[in-house]
């Protein structure tokens, strides 16, 4: 059972006053978010017919058809893709990687480091040929952020001296210290690149969509890519993926997600899409909430002496808070603290454990309806210092609320 703590329960209270500004902006966010949202299923016609599913080859599966042209009216692009097939972000990201590139190509990531799990994808494992980009002789390059944010001087220089076949940017922070990059950081970076070459622009959006009220294909990028377990589920959709951008590059991924000369034609979905309509139709709004924790999160902790990022006066533009402890125990405690405080698998007592694609031994927090889900409420952290844990998601800001009450009073008393 969780019990009120009214000690940390004043402290929310008094940062809460601080925040009004910050769950303004939100609140302002979340608006023009759920009117664009609304406006592309009115604009597609979206009818209770289309939540019906198909079966066997999927030939003329109209919710497939519809959930993906809502998908690319949300990110104004040519087309979209959205499957539940998809397991996941990085499979979504794995897929139009070998979708777009051939041997001999070069891919060129601009943010620094990757999230850990596109390791395998991009080098593969020692001594084994598991088809990574590698495998196949597909180069990787990088050049690193500084002071958070892109280094144009040297993107410029690769681009002009790689000529890569696609440009790569993860928007969100993943496993590092950083904030998450802004959509305004993105328009800059891309309107540079755009002066000397018309490189595909490849967004790892992952965590990022409905922070702001433009998308990265908003601003010059080609293809952007994310997790419907993630900010575009809305916590409703129970699996999925979603590819939207240019009709070109969506092509050649979709020979890849079936196979060359089939692409997004076949391939069906019998337990039917209203999940998935649904959860982006309440995107905007779950989104708000957790953004609203990260603000809560971040104004209490810091009156607490522990580092935050982002900090309350910064740009959100994702839903995840990283909090660096310092500390091995204060990290597992914390992460402990959210799972009791979760409606599913609150018994659970966590320990940290190997998890596919990631190097470090991982501590993981997800008491969620849908398994692995980071839009709901969950914190994970890799066992290595400086034990920095990710506080995200929540299907509801008061949960949220009850979860870190829960877990600041595991570190503090």
């Amino acid at each position: 059972m969780i019990e009120k703590d009214n000690e940390i329960l004043n402290l929310f209270e008094q940062c809460e006053k601080d925040c009004e500004p910050k769950f303004k902006e939100i609140e302002n966010i979340e608006f023009e978010n759920q009117l664009k949202v609304l406006n592309a299923f009115n604009k597609n016609n979206i009818q209770s017919y289309h939540f019906i599913g198909s079966s066997g080859y999927g030939h003329n599966d109209v919710g497939k058809e519809k959930i993906s042209q809502v998908f690319a009216d949300i990110f104004h692009t040519e087309d979209a893709f959205v499957s539940p097939l998809i397991s996941c972000g990085t499979e979504a990201i794995s897929q139009s990687l070998f979708g777009l590139l051939r041997p001999n190509d070069t891919m060129l990531c601009i943010s620094g480091a990757p999230y850990d799990t596109l390791n395998n994808i991009l080098f593969g494992v020692e001594g084994k040929n598991v088809g990574s980009l590698k495998d196949y002789n597909i180069d990787y390059k990088q050049v690193d952020l500084v002071n958070n944010d892109f280094d144009i001087p040297a993107v410029i220089t690769a681009v002009k001296q790689i000529k890569p076949k696609i440009v790569y940017i993860q928007r969100s922070r993943g496993y590092s210290l950083r904030n998450a990059l802004t959509i305004s950081q993105i328009e800059r970076v891309i309107a540079e690149i755009r002066k000397i070459s018309n490189v595909w622009i490849v967004i790892d959006n992952c965590y990022g969509e409905f922070t702001e009220t433009r998308e990265p294909t908003d601003v010059g990028a080609d293809l952007v890519i994310g997790s419907l377990l993630k900010n575009m589920g809305g916590g409703v959709a129970p699996t999925g993926g979603y590819i939207a951008g240019k009709s070109e590059l969506i092509e050649l991924i979709s020979y890849k997600m079936t196979s060359p000369a089939l692409g997004v034609d076949i391939g069906s979905y019998e337990l039917g899409y209203k999940s998935f309509f649904q959860g982006v139709f309440m995107s905007p709004h779950v989104v708000a909430q957790a953004m609203k924790l990260v603000a809560l999160a971040s104004a209490t902790l810091s009156k607490l002496g522990i580092k935050t990022v982002p900090n309350l006066s910064d740009t959100f533009s994702d839903i995840v808070c990283c909090i660096q402890f310092n500390d091995k125990d204060k990290l597992v405690k914390f992460t402990r603290a959210i799972q009791h405080a979760s409606a599913i698998d609150s018994t659970t007592t966590l320990e940290a454990g190997e998890m596919d694609g990631y190097a470090d031994l991982i501590i993981m927090a997800s008491g969620s309806f849908n398994q692995g889900s980071s839009i709901e409420l969950s914190c994970d952290g890799p066992m290595r210092e400086p034990y920095a844990g990710y506080l995200q998601g929540c299907l509801s800001y008061t949960h949220g609320k009850i979860g870190l009450m829960n877990a600041i009073k595991a570190i503090t008393k």
